[in-house]
């Protein structure tokens, strides 16, 4: 840990850190930009209870009143979870909400560089952010992508967010030598649906192997995440075509409006979750959950 890295600790994350147990660090932005109250709550709330099922302590990380929190009460989830004042952080946008002292929701980017600076080596979210489609007209490719190139953290999601062109993102991943293992496939996921018809070279079955790998990556001084993809329970995954219909049309809604930048996904999946009947919410709160669970089992063997 970095001893100069001021923040606010949780008692239940402190301990743990504290004396070698396992921690999983989860992202605020969930719960305030990308689900829509009350569900962005009751999923937060959900996904710290399953890490601790699964034998870790749960670390949600956020910034209120201008201080980093690693660790929060369900009282303060709730406060950020229905205030209209949390900013969407990514971490060039950290020191200007640090200085003036305002509330913040941390990007999966700025949430593996908060854990990495505090301990913390398993990350869990729901899909990360990557190189974007069109990026030949317009340079768009997301900030997690770099940090995780830096940056020595286990990223448990279900594959790249399919709203992006996920070719490219895998090429950018493996230039900056970030292995990607697929959690029991072969196939990279792609977020909402089990397969994205990109193979990996890369596949592991069990959370011990994939702690192992880390280590032995880690040990060598090779700096940087291991992404792990893990696909969305077959249960719980839409059917691939409507899903595609659905974001073709949430990408040219985006484009009549001229919404880019970092407003772009929480537009999209806000869009989608608007015009899809909730099957896409049901299905992005059963992949967080999931990648929750694998994170904790990860961690265990760290």
């Amino acid at each position: 840990m970095d001893q100069n890295f001021k923040c606010v600790f949780s008692s239940e994350v402190k301990s743990a850190l504290n004396n070698g147990k396992p921690v999983v660090a989860l992202e605020s932005t969930i719960f305030c930009h990308g689900l829509p109250h009350p569900k962005g709550l009751q999923t937060a709330l959900a996904m710290e209870n399953v890490v601790r099922e699964n034998g870790a302590t749960p670390a949600h990380i956020a910034v209120i009143d201008g201080e980093i929190h690693v660790g929060l009460q369900s009282d303060q989830i709730e406060s950020l979870a229905t205030s209209k004042m949390v900013e969407k952080v990514s971490r060039n946008d950290l020191p200007m909400v640090l200085l003036k002292k305002r509330h913040g929701a941390t990007t999966v980017a700025t949430t593996i560089w908060i854990a990495k600076s505090v301990g913390i080596k398993v990350f869990s979210t729901g899909g990360i952010g990557g190189v974007h489609r069109g990026f030949a007209e317009q340079m768009d490719i997301s900030a997690d992508l770099h940090v995780m190139a830096q940056t020595s953290v286990i990223v448990v999601s279900a594959g790249v967010k399919s709203i992006l062109d996920i070719p490219k993102t895998l090429e950018y991943l493996e230039t900056a030598g970030v292995p990607v293992v697929g959690f029991g496939t072969d196939d990279f996921p792609a977020f909402y649906n089990r397969s994205s018809g990109i193979k990996l070279s890369l596949s592991l079955d069990n959370p011990k192997e994939i702690a192992e790998l880390a280590t032995i990556k880690w040990n060598y001084g090779l700096e940087g995440a291991v992404l792990v993809a893990n696909p969305i329970p077959s249960e719980s995954e839409p059917e691939a075509q409507f899903m595609n219909d659905m974001i073709d049309a949430a990408l040219k809604e985006a484009e009549l409006q001229k919404i880019s930048g970092k407003k772009i996904t929480p537009f999209i999946l806000s869009f989608i979750n608007s015009n899809s009947s909730d099957k896409s919410l049901s299905s992005n709160i059963a992949l967080a959950l999931n990648n929750a669970a694998l994170g904790a089992k990860i961690a265990a063997y760290l």
